[in-house]
């Protein structure tokens, strides 16, 4: 049996940046439970990061990407692309099934064991099984309303769990300032 991914969004609005996960962590067709953490933050609380996938390959990929982190005084970027690689051409790492949104306030980057480091052009992010419902759902709230991003992930989220039986409506929502300042 294969455990399913989860949902995963982020938004980039106005001054800040929002990533938000469910909680439910499933086996086959059974939910094991329902308040799973799968946003937390890393780097001295100044990152966020969100996974998707089989939740032991979270935690590990999670320490290792600290580990990036720290080795490169908190340059996301860089840490980024390190791992990345790393990922990719790991052996052991390269068996890992999940994916990772991360953020500084500054950077949001899609990251996947194929070596993509993928910055999205409308800062919006999402990956999982619910995670092409959740980015319809928040562009279309980017581009149709005045909501906040907090508020516009809580909504993606909402809409994804609605329609993906991977993702129920227990959410963990995470917001860093924007250090750029509105785009």
């Amino acid at each position: 049996m294969k455990l399913h991914a989860t949902t995963i969004v982020a938004v980039r609005r106005h001054d800040e940046i929002a990533l938000a996960g469910d909680g439910q962590v499933t086996l086959g067709d059974t939910i094991l439970k329902h308040s799973a953490r799968k946003v937390r933050r890393l780097y001295q609380n100044r990152v966020l990061a969100g996974f998707a996938g089989s939740v032991a390959d979270a935690q590990s990929l999670a320490d290792k990407f600290e580990s990036k982190l720290e080795s490169t005084g908190g340059n996301l970027m860089r840490a980024a692309v390190e791992f990345a690689r790393e990922w990719r051409t790991d052996r052991m790492l390269r068996r890992l099934e999940a994916m990772m949104i991360v953020t500084d306030g500054n950077r949001l980057y899609i990251l996947s064991g194929d070596g993509n480091v993928i910055e999205p052009d409308d800062g919006v992010a999402a990956i999982g099984s619910g995670g092409a419902i959740a980015a319809a759902a928040a562009r279309a709230l980017v581009r149709h309303s005045d909501l906040s991003a907090r508020q516009i992930v809580e909504e993606a989220m909402r809409i994804a769990s609605e329609m993906c039986v991977y993702t129920n409506a227990q959410f963990v929502i995470d917001v860093l300032p924007d250090r750029d300042g509105a785009r």
